[in-house]
This record gives structure tokens, C-alpha cells and sequence, in this order.
């Protein structure tokens, strides 16, 4: 973890520091926008709304943007009628990231990660903190809080909210929120989340009088009769396993996705069956979208998804959950992947 101010890395109480330097900025700030990444998933949309509300709490305005649409089953999360969506409203977003004193960017470390918002980003005069938990922020921001041993940015932002000392502005929808990005970013508590700390926020968040049940019915038992069926298919059809490597993965194209008249959010999570398989502890789910195919990576144990990644498909991530993508086509996608498979075995092997 590191607090990285004027590009300086400061060797002391990260939390403490962060949240005296964030204070001090607040303070006189009117005009507060809090920004997450392109196709936004739990823990972006939940620590954003819980930073929010925060605020709100304290009597700090502030307001929500989102490079483009998120899932129906994020959006029962409180204020998020009130996000701003920049694929809608692009010049209105724009204006309220330029004209920003404070800017929040929350989930990403690269204005790549904030697509066509990115430019803005460079542009403002806003003081720009950044509350990430993924590896090598290239450090565009003014105040930088990042552990990579996080569960998840939801779980930093809690942490920086108890730093404030203003305990009695979380309350249950910023609970809530943190809730969902936590259990949504460690797919329901089964990865990157086997630190204490973890935990002690997860209780933390539970006396404050949340119903994590309901809140894991809300995102994981609320999906649609396609996305069901698409799901049966690509468990039937379109899974393939390669026990030699321990490795399964699953593709999706377009004709399919049109089929199933597909949705953002549909194959939220369809990556982990595989991993259910015996033997298997590295999976990967291959979709194609118009103009580029996305990737993601699960995995049990020590076999690092982060690396994979970072050395095949330009992406990154973390060792058990990683994405990535590919400018070739689906087939060329897939067959790339499979021939860089015995290097990884062998590499398995030297390191016992």
C-alpha cells in the first residue's frame, strides 16, 4: 500500500495521511465528481455510491459519473438513479469532470481504464485522488491510495471512511454499497479475500444493520430467463477442457450473444464454472464484442492470472482474477491462448 502525493511516496500512516490530505481538500471544495471505469461492475459502482452517500452524510455534494451503462442488477443500489452515464450524456459529464475542484477516481489506476473520459481526466484542474486496489498505478493522480492485497476499492473506501473519524456519516446505504462491491469483486467471498482485514470491515459493515442475504439476492439471484439459458449453452456447447494444462475456457461470439439476446451483465461470473471441474485451476472466458475480444481469468492456488494477463493479453489484474484483451479475432484469440499454454506448464513445473 502506498499514498503517492505530488508523485512522492510517503513512508508513513498511509489511512492517516490520505484521509488528513483528502480533509483538508474537501473542505473548501463545491464541486466533487467521483469517477469509475469503463463497464463499471460491483465494486465500481458500489464504492462509488458509498463514497457518495458519505459524503452526502457529511454535507458534501457530490456527483456519480459512469463511462457507460452497468448491469440491472447493480442498479437497486441507493442513488443509483442519480448516476450519470457519459455514453448518454456526454457533454454533461464532460463539463462536470472539467469543472470539478475535487475529482474521485475510484477502481481503475490508468485513464486508459476511464475510456473516452480519459482526455478530460488529463485536462482538469480538479485535485485528483485515486482509491485503487490493482498493481502499478501509473500515477496521474495528486493523492493515490492502493493496496493490492485489498479485497476490493470498496473496501479501501471503508477504510478511508473510518479514517475521517465521522463514523456516524456511514450508515446503512453506505453499507450496503460497500457490502456489494466487496462479495461482488471476491465472487462472493471465494477469492482475494483471505486477509483479516477483510473481515473485520465485513463485520463492521453488518452492525451497521444491512441484510446480506437480500443483497446477495439482489445481484446474483436476480437474472433473466436468457441469461440462464445462455449459460446451460455455453456450459453444453462451448466449454472446452484441457486437463493436460488444468486448464477449461469458454467462448462466446456475436451471432451467439444476438441468439440469446444478450445484455451487459449476462455472463457476469460464468468464468468460475470451469473451476468447479476436478483438476482444473485456471480458467478463462473468451467474448466477442465489435471491435476487440475480452478476456477474463480465474484461477485456484498459486498459477497467476495477473501474470498471464500482463504477459499475453495486455491486461492485469490480480494473481486469482485478471482480464485482458485481443485485437484478433475469435478463433486467432483462442489459438493464441492455447499455444502459450505449454510455457506455463513448463514454467508450473520449475517452480514446483
Amino acid at each position: 500500500m502506498k499514498l503517492v502525493k505530488s508523485n512522492k511516496i510517503l513512508n508513513t500512516d498511509k489511512h492517516d495521511i490520505f484521509a488528513r490530505t483528502i480533509g483538508n481538500k474537501l473542505a473548501p471544495a463545491r464541486k466533487i465528481a467521483i469517477l469509475s471505469h469503463v463497464n463499471p461492475d460491483g465494486d465500481a459502482v458500489g464504492s462509488s455510491l458509498a463514497l457518495s452517500h458519505f459524503l452526502s452524510n457529511d454535507g458534501i455534494d457530490s456527483i456519480v459519473i459512469m463511462p457507460n451503462e452497468y448491469p440491472d442488477y447493480l442498479k437497486w443500489m441507493p442513488g443509483s438513479e442519480d448516476v450519470i452515464i457519459y455514453s448518454k450524456k456526454k457533454k454533461l459529464a464532460e463539463e462536470i469532470v472539467m469543472e470539478a475542484e475535487i475529482l474521485f477516481m475510484l477502481d481503475f489506476n490508468s485513464t486508459e481504464r476511464a475510456g473516452k473520459l480519459g482526455p478530460s481526466i488529463k485536462e482538469t484542474g480538479a485535485f485528483k485522488i485515486m482509491i485503487d486496489h490493482h498493481p502499478d498505478p501509473d500515477g496521474f493522480a495528486d493523492a493515490i491510495l492502493t493496496d493490492t492485497i485489498s479485497s476490493s476499492t470498496a473496501e479501501l473506501v471503508y477504510r478511508y471512511m473510518e479514517k475521517t473519524g465521522k463514523a456516524s456519516c456511514i450508515d446503512s446505504r453506505v453499507a450496503e454499497c460497500i457490502y456489494a462491491g466487496i462479495m461482488s469483486d471476491t465472487g462472493s467471498f471465494s477469492y482475494n479475500s483471505s486477509e483479516p482485514e477483510t473481515y473485520r470491515v465485513l463485520s463492521e459493515l453488518l452492525k451497521r444493520g444491512i441484510d446480506k442475504d437480500a443483497i446477495y439476492s439482489r445481484v446474483y439471484d436476480n437474472f433473466s430467463e436468457n441469461r440462464m439459458r445462455l449459460l446451460g449453452f455455453c456450459l453444453d456447447k462451448k466449454m472446452v477442457v484441457l486437463p493436460e494444462y488444468g486448464t477449461a475456457y469458454i467462448s462466446l461470439s456475436l451471432d451467439e450473444k444476438k441468439k440469446y439476446r444478450f445484455v451487459r451483465g449476462d455472463a457476469e461470473g460464468f468464468v468460475n464454472y470451469p473451476l468447479s471441474i476436478k483438476g482444473i485451476d485456471f480458467a478463462v472466458f473468451f467474448m466477442e464484442n465489435d471491435d476487440h475480444i475480452k478476456l477474463s481469468f480465474r484461477s485456484r492456488g498459486s498459477f497467476d492470472t495477473n501474470i498471464f494477463a500482463v504477459e499475453n493479453f495486455g491486461g492485469g489484474g490480480h494473481l486469482n482474477a485478471s482480464g485482458g484483451e485481443s485485437e484478433l479475432g475469435l478463433l486467432d484469440t483462442i489459438n493464441k491462448f492455447v499455444s502459450v499454454l505449454p510455457k506455463y506448464k513448463e514454467r508450473r513445473k520449475a517452480e514446483g
